[in-house]
Parts: C-alpha cells; structure tokens; sequence
C-alpha cells in the first residue's frame, strides 16, 4: 500500500472547507480500490440504461410525434455537458461523494450537506420502486410467490453482493450491464433490418409520418412537453463518479471511462427512439405503451412481450445494484464529514462501509413498505420530491465546476501537471450550460404535471436545510467525524 502527498491546497479567497487534503494511515475510512475502467465504463452504461428507456421512451413519443429525436438530442447534449463538467472534478479530485464534495468545496458546507441527503433520500425513494417493480413482474410469473418473498430475495442477495467486496459488486454489475447493452444493440440491429426492408413487416416504415401531421406534428410545444419526459432519462450515469474513488487509477479510469460513456448512451437512446418512430405512428397510444415489445412482435417474435420482461427485471435488478452502492458511497462520504452519524464510516474487513450499506438497504424496505402503507397522494407527493431532484444535483454540478476550474488548475501547475480531463469551453459553456438547465425548470414550471415535482423538490430542499440550520445549531457548527473533506479523498491506495 503506498500513499501519496497532500492532494492540493486551496484558496482561501473561494472559502474552501479544507487548506490541505492529505492521506491517512487510519483504515476503517479506508476503501478498497478494486474496480477498473472496464467496470465504471459499464456501470455508467448500466446505470442509464433502465426500465425508463425500456417503458418509458413511448410517453415522449406520444408528446411530441417524431420530433421527440430533437428532444432527446438536446437532453443528451445538456446531461454531456454536465457529466464532462462532473468528471473533470471527478479525475482531479476522486471522492466517493462526488459532487456533493465538490459543492461543498466551491460554495460551502450547506452545499455539500443539501447534495448528499437530497440525493441520498432520493435513491432510496427509487430503490423502493425499483423492487416493488421487480416484485410484481415476478409475481405476475409465479402467482404462487407472494411479492414479499420476491422483495426479500432481491435485498438479501445484492445486499450480499455489495457487502461482499467492491470488486465483486463491479463484476456483478459489468455482466449485467453487458445484457442490457446486448439488448440495445440487438434492438438496433433488427431496427435497421426493419427499416432497409432486410426483415419484412406489415405497415409502412417511418410511421406514416405525413398522414399525421408531419415530423413536428405538435410544433415547438411539442419539443418542448417531450424534452421534459426525457431530460431525466440519462440520470444514473453520475455513478462512474462516485465509484472512481475506488478505482485503481481514479483520475485515469473516470477520464477513460467517461470518455466512452456519454457518446454511447447518446447513440443508444436516440438510436432505439428513431428505430421507433420510423416504425410506430406517434398516435399509436396502445403500441407505445411498450414501444420496444412493439417492435419485436413487429418482426415477428412471438415471445417479445415475455422476452422484454425479462430484460426489465434485469434492468431493475441492475440498477437497485448499482444503487445500493451510490447510497452507502454517499452516506459513507456524509459520515466522514461529519454530517451524518460517525457510525456511517464503518468499513469491514474488505474496505466495504458495511453499516452504510446496510443502512442504505434498510431505508430501500422502508422505501418498499410506504408504496403499500402511505395514501397515495402523500406518496405522490415523495415521488414527485424525486422527480426534480436530479435537476438540483445538476445546477449546482454546474456552479461548483465553473468556481472550481481555476483552482484546479493552479492545483495542477503547482504540481508540474495538467488535468487530466477538461470540460470544454470553460467558462462560457459552463454558462451556456447553466442556462439550458434554467430554461429546462422554467419550462417545467409552465406544465401542471411538472410544476407539481419542482414544488415537491423545492419543499424537499428547504426540509434539508433547514435540518441543516438545526443541527449546526444544536452541535455549535461540529457535527460530529471530520470537517474537512472526504476521508478517502486524496488518497491513493494501489493493491
């Protein structure tokens, strides 16, 4: 095990919370570095990958015609600009709290505290969904198996998996991503055969798109109703940043990795859309519900409808996975700044935060038991709290990176280096950026269904700062572990 020198020093003049971030020899904050680029590269493909894109790509579709491709193409280009942004701190400062870190370091320590519980609380929310989902399918298979047995098998094994050792859970989710990424391209593959006539099928390819109403049969509004369907369609991919903590060679495998990443996600999710809309009338209510399956009986296979349930439970299983791991990394980071329980920092034997984790899995039982004891409108109303969420991670990525640049930077010089990865444009896309991600909440604002999410997300917000406010109170500003930055922050540790 060899340890490195102090990472960098920060400028006083941006209130950093820490002057100098330096190695420790303590190893119950240690984490193992057991994943390699091949495993971030997948995790990330994985982890924006899911049922959303498998079930929910026909809403966007059915809001703005074919011209939902223009939807999808300017989502993708903000969540690429944000995840290049993201990963740029990523490779100069590996932490298991990612931009939670990251916001602390540029605007302050409410920032840090805001990011990691929002999002914390947020990934336990979908946890919930993503087992009871799983849960029905299965039970849906076997009526025999009550939901509960299915729920508890689903939290017993990944629970195990990511207790076991942080390579492990890497290789269980690189194969899983790897199905569902085999799914993509076989889509892909038969689209095209569609498409060119190589497979034949009933009905006219490109969705007889002049009998209704042309490529942008609901104009600019219609644009516009289908980017807020998809923008959130790419969140997940913030995993590779977290896990580059506890890679082998962080700053080289989060560049590699995101290198990869974004341009495939891009190509799989506008691809699989424009196979769809060349084939399905965007009025087809009935055949986008499940556009994928749609496709498949299209072509000629019977068993598409039992085939894409199976690629859905394997899309779930895969990201509760990789979600289990994002909410201990986090809550581990939160612990070790001492705004969550020192308790929290625990590592086993393996390097694995394993009270974290289990913490983590506990609140996803709970998260499980809410959708079948709460009233459905005070569900709908957490439910809605995750629905924006995302949109606050992203704004304030953007902020912490456009204050943070230049000090990374002169970090670098200082050290006879460059950065590693560069977000491009530096500063005026930052703002450009910024800007996009503004306009994306005002047209949210002018929709009934999505102004609901950002009033729940702003309540969610203001609840978490001001038990921020409270505890800080309480504690006289200490609360609790260390107040400097991430205990695994800085450090090298090559096995």
């Amino acid at each position: 095990m060899s340890h490195s020198h102090p990472l960098w020093t920060g400028t006083p003049s941006l209130g950093l919370p820490w002057s100098v971030v330096s190695t420790t020899d303590n190893l119950s904050r240690q984490l193992a570095h057991g994943l390699r680029p091949r495993h971030l590269t997948m995790m990330g493909l994985g982890s924006a990958i899911g049922a959303g894109l498998f079930l929910g790509s026909g809403l966007g579709i059915a809001a703005a015609g074919p011209a939902v491709l223009l939807s999808y193409a300017i989502a993708g280009a903000i969540v690429v600009l944000v995840m290049r942004m993201l990963a740029e701190m990523a490779s100069a400062l590996p932490s298991s709290g990612s931009f939670s870190v990251y916001a602390e370091a540029a605007l302050g320590r409410w920032a840090g505290f805001l990011l990691g519980w929002l999002y914390w609380f947020t990934i336990v929310m979908v946890l919930g969904v993503e087992i009871t989902g799983v849960a029905g399918i299965v039970h849906g298979w076997w009526p025999t198996v009550p939901q509960w047995a299915v729920a508890a098998v689903i939290v017993a094994v990944f629970g195990a998996v990511n207790l076991v050792g942080v390579r492990q859970f890497g290789e269980a989710e690189f194969w899983f991503a790897t199905i569902k990424v085999a799914a993509i391209i076989g889509f892909l593959v038969l689209g095209v055969l569609i498409v060119t006539g190589v497979v034949p099928v009933a009905g006219s390819v490109l969705g007889d798109w002049a009998a209704h109403g042309g490529f942008a049969p609901a104009g600019l509004p219609g644009i516009a109703a289908g980017l807020l369907t998809v923008v959130f369609a790419f969140g997940g991919i913030e995993i590779v940043t977290i896990a580059a903590a506890e890679a082998r060679d962080p700053q080289t495998a989060v560049a590699t990795a995101t290198r990869t990443i974004l341009w495939r996600i891009l190509f799989f999710y506008v691809g699989s859309v424009a196979i769809m809309v060349a084939l399905i009338p965007w009025t087809d209510a009935a055949r986008l519900e499940s556009p994928f399956v749609s496709v498949l009986q299209m072509a000629g296979f019977d068993g598409a409808a039992r085939l894409m349930e199976v690629v859905v439970v394997l899309a779930l299983l895969s990201a509760f996975n990789a979600n289990v791991y994002a909410t201990s990394r986090m809550l581990f980071s939160l612990g070790g700044r001492g705004d969550a329980p020192s308790v929290a920092t625990r590592v086993s034997r393996r390097d694995v935060p394993w009270v974290a984790v289990l913490v983590s899995v506990f609140f996803g039982v709970v998260a499980v038991l809410l959708n079948y004891l709460l009233p459905e409108s005070l569900l709908g109303v957490l439910l809605n709290a995750v629905g924006s969420a995302l949109l606050v991670v992203w704004l304030l990525v953007v902020v912490s990176q456009l204050r943070l640049r230049p000090q990374l930077e002169a970090a670098a010089v200082e050290r006879g280096e460059t950065l590693r990865l560069r977000a491009w444009g530096y500063p005026w896309l930052s703002w450009v950026t910024l800007v996009a991600l503004v306009a994306v909440v005002g047209l949210m604002l002018s929709d009934a269904a999505a102004r609901s999410q950002v009033a729940a997300t702003a309540g969610l917000v203001v609840v978490i700062l001001v038990v921020y406010v409270i505890t800080r109170a309480v504690t006289g500003g200490r609360m609790g572990g260390r107040t400097t930055a991430d205990p695994d922050l800085g450090r090298r540790r090559h096995e």
